[in-house]
């Protein structure tokens, strides 16, 4: 089965974070490239762990991302 996923990334300090709230699970590299490869990876193992620990199937994500704007 197939799953889309939402993958947010930002640079911290030295290194790139990955994030997914599709199934709240996140990872780092030193490059952009890096973090979306290890973010791929864990939540591939995330997918195998859920089978095995009997988790329910991912439906479709509900998640939505919005910007907003504060005068500070």
């Amino acid at each position: 089965m197939n799953h889309n996923f939402t993958i947010t990334t930002w640079k911290e300090d030295d290194l790139y974070v990955a994030q997914c709230l599709d199934v709240d699970v996140s990872s780092f590299g030193t490059t952009q490239n890096e973090a979306l490869e290890n973010i791929k990876e864990a939540i591939e193992l995330y997918l195998e762990d859920s089978k095995e620990l009997d988790i329910p199937d991912i439906k479709t994500p509900a998640i939505t991302q919005t910007k907003i704007s504060l005068n500070a």
